[in-house]
Order: structure tokens, then sequence, then C-alpha cells
């Protein structure tokens, strides 16, 4: 990893985006910023293994998420008002999640049964205008709870895909939508929008605080604490197939709530 100063990779950025710098010389930055931000792609790759079946290899990961550094590196703007790591992490994420789409490693009747279980979620959340409990979802499913957390268990390894397409829109057009990029670039918008930009914090805030606790600590444990799920399990003193579950039944619920983010975040880029 190559360590530079906020002013040294500013330069270099800046020259690197210069149309007026010869080309031996773009590749040469290009090369150094590479190697700096390498461990980024170690790093993503590392959180999206976790949880993972023992057949999709951390090195396929890896070699996944190179694509999307590259790509990052040649489309970000120094104008975007936010950092490159965060940019980055985007973009990486969204090539990991993309080639796994197209290898369609989870089997269909379980991503069948996982959409059904999304659509039962919010369709509920909908109709009570709160988070629906594990038996009225069973009920609405028709099978039981028991048979509801095996679902969980199952449905693990589909809902991180799509909650990263709730979370960090890929798609040109649906970058300025995703909700990390408005909570991550907070100049980006018209001034006249703040209001409604803090609102929609709230909005996040309050959507995780309307979460169980356990599955509350689940999030913050795995994606601000940076824990693997066996240490989560060593924390709350569950096992780790648990924590997948929590994790599990945590992400469906955002998704649902999400949805009604989207309408407000439309909103606010119209």
């Amino acid at each position: 990893m190559i360590n530079l100063s906020e002013e040294e990779e500013l330069v270099l950025w800046q020259t690197y985006k210069n149309e007026k710098t010869p080309q031996p010389k773009r590749e040469e930055i290009r090369e150094k910023l590479i190697l700096k931000y390498a461990p980024l792609v170690k790093y993503v790759a590392g959180k999206v293994a976790i949880g993972m079946p023992k057949k999709i290899e951390f090195d396929d990961l890896v070699g996944y998420g190179i694509f999307g550094l590259l790509d990052a590196i040649d489309k970000y703007k120094l104008d975007r008002n936010t950092k490159f790591k965060t940019y980055a992490i985007t973009r990486i994420r969204g090539s990991i999640f993309d080639e796994l789409r197209s290898i369609d490693w989870v089997p269909r009747t379980i991503r069948q049964k996982t959409k059904q279980l999304e659509k039962t979620i919010y369709d509920l959340e909908e109709k009570f205008d709160r988070t629906p409990t594990d038996e009225e979802i069973a009920q609405a499913m028709e099978i039981t709870t028991k048979e509801l957390e095996k679902l969980y268990l199952n449905a693990s390894y589909t809902v991180v895909t799509s909650v990263n397409d709730s979370l960090f829109s890929e798609e040109q057009d649906d970058e300025k939508n995703s909700v990390v990029n408005v909570v991550e670039a907070p100049n980006s918008y018209n001034p006249d929008t703040i209001s409604e930009r803090l609102e929609i914090r709230n909005m996040i805030a309050g959507i995780i605080d309307e979460l169980a606790e356990k599955e509350k600590q689940v999030l913050i444990l795995y994606y601000y604490e940076d824990l693997t799920l066996k240490e989560i399990g060593s924390v709350l003193e569950v096992t780790e197939s648990r924590v997948s579950q929590l994790h599990t039944k945590a992400i469906l619920r955002l998704k649902s709530k999400l949805k009604k983010l989207e309408k407000k975040l439309r909103k606010i880029t119209q």
C-alpha cells in the first residue's frame, strides 16, 4: 500500500484527470492509485464472503472486486463532494454482486421463497404501518414459525445482494439516488433540500431503532464494528447460524422500509 498525504493524493488525482497529461504519465499515476486502494478490494471481499457458502472462493470475490476498483478510478470525479474511498467501496461491492448475480449461484427455489418472504413483509408493513412479527409473517405465508426460521437461514445468501441494490445503487442513472450517497455527500444537493436530507437521515435512524434489540446489535457489530458472524455470536452468546438468521431478518425488514425512502430520494433529486 502506498502512503500519500491528502495534498499529494489530490495532486495525483488532478494530474490524472487532466486531459492534457501525457498518457504514459496518466498510466503511471493510475498504477499508483490502484496500489494505494487495492486493500479496499480485500476489505470489501472479506465483508461479502462472511456467511457465503464455501463454494464461493474469497480469491474469486477479490478478482470480481478489482474490476470495480478500476471502474471507480476511471469514473471518479473530483467535484463529487464524496471521498474516493466511499465511492470506490460502492463500486467494488457492486462489481462483486454483479458477478455473483451473473453466475446465478443461489438455487432457484430459495430465490423464489426469498422473494415471497420479502413481498409478505412489505405487504404486512403497509397493512399494519409497523414491523410485522414473525407470527404474522408465518401466518400470512401459511407456514409455521419454525419453518420461517429455516427460511431466514436459507435466505441469508440472497438478501445481501438485494439490500446492496437498495443501499448502493450502481446504475449510472441511479447513483445520486442511493441512500448511502445521500448520507455520505451532504454538500451535493441544493441547500434548499437540507431539511429533506436531514429527514432522510432521521428516517434511517428511526428504521434501525424499530428493529428488535438483537437484530439492531447484529447490524451495528457487523457493519460498524466489522465483527464476523462468529465473533458476533460470541458477543451475543448465540450460535453463528442464529446470528445469520438475525442478520437476514434485520435486512429484510430494512429493505421493506427502504422502499419508502426511495420515494423521498426521488423527490429530493428531481
